[in-house]
């Protein structure tokens, strides 16, 4: 899923800090599964925004709704009744396409996010996320028992380990393992090693990855 988190208030403060009258706008997508943007927190930020508001003595109504999705026109059509209350500003607290499908279907609107998108990745326990996929478009991890090099080490190095990590652990980081410690750990423990070192892997094809520029997948037997 992708992973967010909420932008520090001050600065959500200064987007709105002329604003009288604003609309936030949740998503039950992948922020809400990672606490950053389902209706719980929408209701936690236009509390906030309210109570400080309140202190300064500034006039200021904060309203709030929960799309389903904010990645799916269907969805972000929901919006159009409130869109006509004229609200001077709407803050997404999606991931980043939220907020630029929003502008893309009111483009008369001001739209802030709300929230940093950081990675994709899961949950290690609950209130830990960490990144497991860079999205590079031609998935390899079958190559090395399940883990991926590309997002997991902080060279995307695809050929063994580099001569930075020390007793499992990245040169980066001591809290980050090195990935390919635990690769060969596993492919040794199974019996696979062979099997996984001997090939040497060739350049990796990135033409699939962001570098060449924004991606767009289309099917056929799904498009009306």
């Amino acid at each position: 899923m992708i992973i967010a988190e909420r932008k520090p208030f001050d600065e959500l403060k200064s987007f709105i800090a002329d604003k009288k009258k604003v609309l936030i706008v949740g998503c039950r997508g992948c922020v809400t599964v990672c606490n950053a943007g389902g209706t719980k927190e929408v209701g936690i930020l236009a509390s906030e925004l309210r109570l400080d508001a309140a202190k300064d003595g500034r006039e200021l109504t904060v309203d709030e709704h929960t799309l389903e999705r904010q990645c799916d026109p269907e969805y972000i059509e929901e919006l159009l009744e409130l869109v006509e209350k004229n609200y001077d500003a709407i803050l997404s607290m999606a991931c980043s396409v939220g907020p630029q499908f929003v502008t893309a279907r009111y483009p008369a609107e001001d739209v802030y996010p709300a929230l940093n998108t950081c990675f994709m990745g899961g949950a290690l326990q609950h209130g830990i996320w960490v990144e497991r996929c860079q999205g590079c478009g031609n998935c390899i991890i079958h190559l090395f028992g399940g883990m991926c090099p590309v997002s997991r080490c902080a060279k995307s190095i695809q050929n063994g380990p580099c001569g930075g990590s020390a007793e499992g652990v990245c040169e980066i980081s001591k809290e980050v393992d090195c990935v390919w410690h635990l690769i060969a750990t596993k492919m040794m423990e199974t019996g696979q090693a062979e099997t996984t070192f001997a090939p040497v892997q060739p350049f990796k094809d990135w033409t699939t990855s962001r570098d060449g520029g924004p991606r767009k997948i289309v099917r056929e037997d799904l498009v009306k």
